[in-house]
């Protein structure tokens, strides 16, 4: 009996590297492409749209991140499994990456075959992580021991910045190209983590962490 196909998205804004990610996974008959996306707000409507088995999701895009892709999703009832690439491999990316649900972090130097199958294990349930992902995780994780500071993803970090600048949703929303309801899950999400209630506690407990300059 012949086993059923992966579905697959792949979002990377930049298109020679999504087309070459493409012919990759095009050459194993178990895989198939069913999206392609070229920032994080258009990826993320496609997995709810399309609900593809696995999405390899660059971790740096516009709109949204790999990082908030992810935390959108743990918003949702998607079964989608994220498959994050990078072109740098950082601790505290690894780390939050694994943290929202990641099945697997990938150099974008990865070897074909590697990627090949690392999709097929993600399919079958598996979560992968290489050597240096590995390495790079537990160093974090001992890190976090010492440091109290919450892990924030990078539209998090912006949002911040924009509120210790005393800036309205509105604004914020208008600067880093969101609609203001998502400003307001972003704003929601750091007052969760840093355990505020209002923007003045969040900017004095982010700058009492060390998480504003």
């Amino acid at each position: 009996m012949t086993a059923p196909q992966v579905r697959l998205l792949i979002a990377d804004d930049h298109p020679l590297y999504r087309s070459s990610v493409e012919r990759v996974v095009r050459l194993n008959s178990q895989l198939s492409v069913v999206g392609l996306a070229s920032d994080g707000r258009e990826a993320l409507d496609l997995i709810l749209e399309l609900a593809p088995d696995i999405a390899i999701v660059d971790l740096h895009m516009p709109t949204l991140t790999g990082l908030d892709l992810l935390d959108a999703l743990v918003q949702t009832d998607s079964e989608t499994r994220v498959v994050i690439l990078t072109g740098n491999l950082e601790s505290d990316q690894v780390y939050r990456a694994i943290e929202l649900g990641a099945a697997s972090v990938l150099s974008k130097l990865v070897e074909p075959e590697t990627l090949v199958s690392t999709l097929l294990d993600v399919a079958a349930g598996r979560t992968v992580l290489g050597a240096e992902v590995q390495s790079l995780l537990a160093g974090e994780v001992r890190a976090r021991r010492r440091d109290d500071r919450p892990m924030l993803t990078d539209r998090e970090r912006e949002v911040l910045g924009q509120i210790a600048d005393g800036a309205s949703v509105a604004e914020i929303a208008a600067t880093i190209h969101l609609s203001p309801s998502t400003v307001k899950s972003h704003l929601e999400s750091l007052y969760r983590k840093l355990e505020v209630s209002d923007r003045a506690a969040a900017v004095a407990t982010a700058m009492r962490k060390g998480l504003l300059r």
